[in-house]
């Protein structure tokens, strides 16, 4: 839960007591109390009623037990092991001087770190303080003995996750002073980034061999690196303003506004550079200020100035665009206004949206605009599918390639009646174990199942995950809290492993309790697939437990905790929500008092039994207060309460789940429900061993009228 700004009405069935127990009975005599949205506990009427039964989405009508269900189940418990943790002790004077080297590279002290090197020595994390060290002399290679330092450290440590990142130090230092061949001799690195391939481009580039503007458009993001292969290649006219204005749109559109100005001087001239700062300042005051037809650059720049008006004033935008504009700007000018007006009307969910996409024609947009564009239609009570269809089309190869577009193209195909091509669609994304790869796999008629596991990880590939140097490494790094060093320690040591070293080495961050690795490394596999291990459920009966007192599906609770926190006990957002179930403080105060629980302190938010009792309390009255949807509870519990119910408010007519999720117009929380809801139901599948369907889970979203929440 990244934020909660609202609460919402509703009530749930809880225990008095501070600490969660087992659900009572049917049959039992235990008092029951309800708990209102003002924090009143009200006794159940009836005292000996039961709460509703919380178990796993039913399976589809006709369904059996997986043969492999049993199996599966049981394998999710780790195995037990009587080797230990890998990780280096951190009480010896190694590990000391280890952890002294890293305060001094936080204080930026430099000078000391060659003297905790020889003291290091003996410790898995050694390598550590020759890196840092190393690290300080790349800047200045060329002086005496740097260089000859650097090569041995590379040559010493050949194949370790800190060589390569030090020769991709090496790599930017020696682009950065235009030392082109000392780039191109360092060659390439094992783990690269989208400034590295600028640098080595440039080099590419200014030692012979001319680049593309394919082969700079590849690798172009914003990055240090990259700014300056643009500021080359457009002084060397490889670049034009015809390539670079797509870069401009797109970055006007996502308010980057320092990229923008950039990609503005590359290309207007002094005059319309100074017109585009004017727009940038004041769009309306700009756009008013312009009198007759525009044309070139000029147009531009009015276009970018609708785009801009429309992100803070959508009327005064759309009144712009189909007063005052219509009849002066450029048909390809106006079309991309149009399609800036549909964006920021999807934004606000405005029924007037898909009007202004149809004015936009085939106009290039960006492809997050692209994606608005065909969400727009979806949203609509009577889906125009061959519009849809032609959209999806119309977007690149590599986007309409997702599984979004290609699940919503062959809808498309089954409405127009193209059965057989919409099949094969399906097909072609059914095996993907994701949102969209399960609602495929049920339009072929089958239900969601798990996968039968693999032959078990033997004692003989534990035992080589376990000397592993990089894994052993890592794991020291994460049991000495270093966790930023930890991941990608980790995740290097990854690449080129086999599906049986992958499933090894998850069972190795099984056994160390470091549980995001489990799930991460293990969906690295192609062939050999474990669900124990892509969806490990540790305190299984304890989180169950919580879940249950407060009503709430155990199944949901874990995808929406391996959405949350990935099971990092300590995971703490940007915006300060903690623990498992990502919890913000005040909403953990709040709950807590709600609650009864009379010792909760600020500190105790990352303990797993206040964590996820206080997390369960609070999905349950979401979920209560929202008509007991998973799909708006789980838009409520990222969002805040108060806007899923905006947005279906904003409804025209009820809607499929898949539907109301996908055009969720805060991009965090869409792609968080999505994968909550088919986390949910792969759960539900491992805890009952029956097939489940996300196509029921996800239900159907009913327009409901719009009313400001009470909940905080």
């Amino acid at each position: 839960m990244r934020a909660v700004v609202s609460f919402a009405l509703g009530c749930f069935l809880v225990a008095p007591q501070v600490q969660a127990q087992p659900a009572a009975p049917a049959a039992s005599t235990t008092e029951q109390f309800i708990l209102k949205a003002d924090g009143t506990l009200a006794p159940v009427t009836a005292p000996n009623a039961a709460p509703r039964v919380v178990a796993p989405v039913s399976a589809p009508e006709g369904a059996k037990p997986s043969a492999n269900a049993n199996a599966n189940r049981v394998a999710s418990t780790p195995p037990a092991s009587n080797a230990g943790t890998i990780a280096d002790p951190e009480s010896t004077s190694a590990a000391q001087a280890v952890a002294a080297a890293r305060q001094a590279l936080n204080s930026k002290q430099f000078a000391q770190l060659a003297s905790f090197i020889p003291k290091a020595r003996g410790d898995i994390l050694a390598i550590y303080p020759e890196y840092w060290t190393m690290r300080t002399k790349v800047w200045s290679y060329n002086a005496v003995g740097a260089r000859e330092e650097i090569e041995g450290f590379l040559d010493k440590h050949k194949g370790s996750y800190l060589a390569d990142r030090l020769r991709a130090d090496w790599i930017l230092a020696a682009a950065r002073q235009g030392d082109f061949g000392t780039v191109r001799d360092l060659g390439s690195v094992r783990q690269g980034s989208n400034n590295l391939s600028c640098a080595q481009l440039e080099a590419s580039h200014m030692t012979g061999r001319r680049a593309t503007v394919l082969e700079a458009t590849k690798v172009f993001a914003p990055a240090p690196a990259c700014w300056k292969l643009f500021d080359q290649l457009v002084a060397d006219r490889v670049l034009s303003s015809e390539d670079l204005l797509p870069y401009l749109q797109d970055a006007v559109e996502d308010n980057k506004t320092t990229d923008a100005r950039k990609f503005a001087a590359y290309i207007f001239e002094p005059a319309d550079l100074s017109a585009y700062d004017a727009m940038m300042a004041a769009p309306a005051k700009w756009l008013s200020s312009q009198t007759g037809s525009v044309s070139g650059m000029r147009a531009e720049v009015v276009a970018l100035g609708l785009a801009r008006l429309a992100r803070t004033d959508l009327n005064a935008a759309v009144a712009a665009t189909q007063g005052t504009w219509r009849s002066r700007l450029p048909k390809k000018n106006l079309q991309w206004a149009y399609g800036q007006l549909g964006l920021w009307g999807m934004m606000r969910l405005d029924p007037n949206a898909i009007d202004w996409y149809k004015e936009s024609g085939g106009v290039r947009l960006s492809v997050h605009n692209e994606a608005w564009r065909v969400r727009a239609a979806l949203r609509q009570p009577k889906i125009d599918w061959a519009w849809v269809i032609r959209h999806i089309d119309q977007m690149s190869a590599v986007q309409k390639a997702d599984s979004t577009w290609v699940y919503w193209r062959a809808r498309g195909l089954v409405a127009t009646g193209k059965k057989d091509e919409a099949q094969k669609a399906y097909a072609s994304i059914a095996t993907e174990y994701s949102f969209y790869g399960q609602l495929a796999a049920e339009e072929l008629g089958k239900s969601i199942a798990v996968p039968d596991r693999p032959a078990p990880v033997t004692a003989q590939e534990l035992k080589e995950a376990r000397s592993n140097p990089g894994l052993r490494r890592a794991v020291t790094l994460f049991k000495r809290g270093w966790r930023t060093d930890a991941v990608p320690e980790w995740n290097f040591t990854l690449i080129g492993m086999t599906d049986r070293q992958l499933l090894a080495a998850a069972e190795l961050a099984r056994q160390e309790h470091i549980y995001d690795r489990v799930v991460v490394t293990s969906g690295r596999t192609k062939k050999e697939i474990d669900f124990t291990q892509r969806f490990v459920a540790p305190f299984e009966s304890r989180v169950s437990e919580q879940a249950r007192a407060v009503d709430v599906d155990p199944a949901w609770v874990y995808g929406l905790i391996r959405q949350e926190s990935l099971f990092i006990m300590d995971a703490r957002s940007h915006v300060g929500a903690s623990g498992l179930m990502q919890l913000m403080p005040a909403t953990a105060r709040w709950m807590a008092g709600k609650i009864g629980m009379k010792d909760f302190t600020p500190s105790k938010v990352n303990d797993f039994d206040t964590n996820t009792k206080l997390g369960t309390s609070y999905l349950s009255m979401v979920q209560s207060d929202l008509g007991g949807s998973q799909v708006l509870a789980s838009a409520g519990y990222n969002a805040g309460p108060g806007r899923p119910m905006l947005w279906r408010s904003r409804l025209s007519g009820p809607v499929e789940g898949a539907i109301f999720a996908e055009t969720i117009p805060f991009n965090e929380t869409r792609d968080y429900v999505k994968k909550v809801m088919s986390n949910a139901t792969y759960y539900a599948a491992l805890f009952s061993g029956q097939p489940q369907s996300l196509k029921q889970r996800l239900g159907q979203i009913e327009p409901q009228p719009y009313a400001r929440s009470p909940l905080p």
